[in-house]
C-alpha cells in the first residue's frame, strides 16, 4: 500500500450481514494500515460481528464506530463486500465513491443508476488480473481461494464415508475418489484441500495451462480425449466454450464421472451463465451416496442441472447436489481479512495528492471506473498547413 501521508479521505463501510453473508469489507488490521496512509475509517455498528470482530476491536484500531446514517454523512468513499442496494444508493452523497463487486458485466441498468446519482463507481470485477500491480487488489482471486478450500470441507462433511484410506482391525477403508471440474483459483484450492484430507483427486479444465498446475498438486488430470487448445479467456479465466465443444465435453465428463464419489464444480465465466459441466444424464449415472458441490450455483443456473443456490437437493437415485455459491462467507474471518485488504488497496490506488482522483491514462483506472468517469479534453484541431 503506497504511503499517502497527506491524504484526508474518509472511508466508510456498512453492515452487510444477512442470512448468507457474514463477511465485512473492513477489518481492524486494515483500519491500522489505512490510518498510516492518512485515511479515516468509519464503520457501522455491528458490521464485523459475524466475522468475529467486535466494535471495540475497531475502536482500538482507530476507526469510528457509528450509525449507518453517520457513515453516509461522514465518508467520501464507501467499500462493499457486494454492492449498495437501491435504497442506499439514494442516500449516498453526490460525488462520493463506491468500491466493490458491482455486477457491471451483466447489470448495465445498475451502473447507469450509479452514474445518474452522480457517484464514482469502481467495479473490482473488471480488475485486469494480469497486471502485477493489481494482485493485492484482486478480490475475485482471494475469495475464490477461500471458496475452493471450503468446498472440499463441505463435500467431506456431506459424504457418508471417509476421505482418506484407513486400515483398521475390521478391514481397510478405501479413499474417496474426488473429481474437481474447473481448475482455476477455487478449483486448485479444492484440489489441495481434498488431497490434504486424504482423497484420491482428479481434476479437469479446458485451459491447457491447467494440466501442469493440477499435476503439481499431486492430483491426476482427467483425460477426456478432447483438445480445446484455445481454452483460456481474457484475464486468465476460462473462456466460454462453443456449443459443439460443450456437447463433446459434457458427453465425455458424464461418462467419466460415474467412477467418482465426490464432484466439486467451480467453473464460472464472469458476466455469463455458468457452463454446464455435468448433465442430468451424468448425475443420474452417479452411484447412490455420491456428493456434488456446485460452487457456480446461481439464479442464472449452475455447473450442474438441478442445483439450487444455498440448498441441498437429493435426487431420486440418492445423489446429493449442494448449491454453494456463498462458501467464502462461511469462512468469514479469513475471507474478510483478504477482502478488506483488496478493497483498501483499490481505495489507496485512487488517492492522489490527498484526494480521490481518476487518471484514465492508467489501465487500472480505465478498466475499473464504470461510472463518474471524468470527461476527457477534446483533441486540439490540427492547424492548417
Amino acid at each position: 500500500m503506497a504511503d499517502q501521508s497527506q491524504a484526508t479521505v474518509a472511508y466508510g463501510v456498512f453492515n452487510e450481514t444477512s442470512e448468507h453473508e457474514k463477511r465485512v469489507a473492513l477489518t481492524p488490521d486494515i483500519v491500522t494500515r489505512l490510518k498510516r496512509a492518512g485515511v479515516t475509517c468509519l464503520i457501522e455498528k455491528g458490521a464485523g460481528e459475524a466475522a468475529l470482530y467486535s466494535d471495540d476491536d475497531y475502536e482500538k484500531a482507530g476507526a469510528k464506530v457509528v450509525t449507518r446514517d453517520e457513515v453516509v454523512a461522514g465518508a467520501q468513499a464507501f467499500g462493499f463486500v457486494s454492492r449498495p442496494d437501491a435504497a442506499l444508493v439514494d442516500k449516498l452523497p453526490k460525488g462520493s465513491w463506491v468500491i466493490g463487486m458491482l455486477g457491471s458485466f451483466t447489470d448495465k441498468d445498475y451502473v447507469d443508476s450509479l452514474e445518474a446519482h452522480g457517484l464514482t463507481a469502481v467495479a473490482i470485477e473488471k480488475l485486469p488480473r494480469q497486471l502485477s500491480s493489481a494482485q493485492s487488489m484482486d478480490e475475485m482471486t482471494s475469495q475464490n481461494s477461500v471458496m475452493g478450500y471450503k468446498a472440499a470441507l463441505v463435500a467431506a462433511d456431506a459424504y457418508g464415508a471417509f476421505f482418506p484410506m484407513m486400515t483398521t482391525a475390521a478391514g481397510t477403508i478405501r479413499p474417496a475418489k474426488v473429481l474437481v471440474l474447473g481448475a482455476g483459483i477455487a478449483g486448485l484450492q479444492a484440489i489441495a484441500t481434498a488431497k490434504r484430507l486424504g482423497a484420491v483427486v482428479t481434476a479437469y479444465d479446458v485451459r491447457p495451462a491447467s494440466k501442469n498446475e493440477v499435476l503439481s498438486l499431486g492430483a491426476k488430470f482427467l483425460d477426456l480425449g478432447l483438445d480445446f487448445s484455445k481454452g483460456q479467456g481474457e484475464g486468465g479465466y476460462a473462456r466460454a466454450l462453443t456449443p459443439e465443444e460443450q456437447a463433446q465435453q459434457q458427453a465425455a465428463v458424464d461418462q467419466k464421472a460415474a467412477g467418482f464419489d465426490v464432484i466439486i464444480t467451480t467453473a464460472k465465466v464472469p458476466g455469463r451463465k455458468p457452463p454446464v459441466l455435468l448433465t442430468k444424464a451424468g448425475v443420474d449415472g452417479l452411484k447412490r451416496g455420491a456428493v456434488i458441490v456446485d460452487c457456480a450455483a446461481s439464479d442464472l443456473g449452475g455447473n450442474v442441472p438441478g442445483s439450487v443456490p444455498e440448498k441441498t437437493v437429493v435426487t431420486d437415485n440418492g445423489v446429493k447436489i449442494i448449491g454453494a455459491p456463498s462458501l467464502a462467507s462461511e469462512v468469514s474471518t479469513t475471507a474478510s481479512n483478504l477482502l478488506a485488504r483488496n478493497v483498501a488497496d483499490v481505495l489507496t490506488h485512487y488517492i492522489r495528492d490527498g484526494k480521490l482522483a481518476v487518471d484514465l491514462s492508467e489501465e487500472l483506472d480505465d478498466k475499473m471506473v464504470v461510472a463518474g468517469r471524468p470527461a476527457q479534453p477534446a483533441e486540439k484541431p490540427a492547424e492548417n498547413a
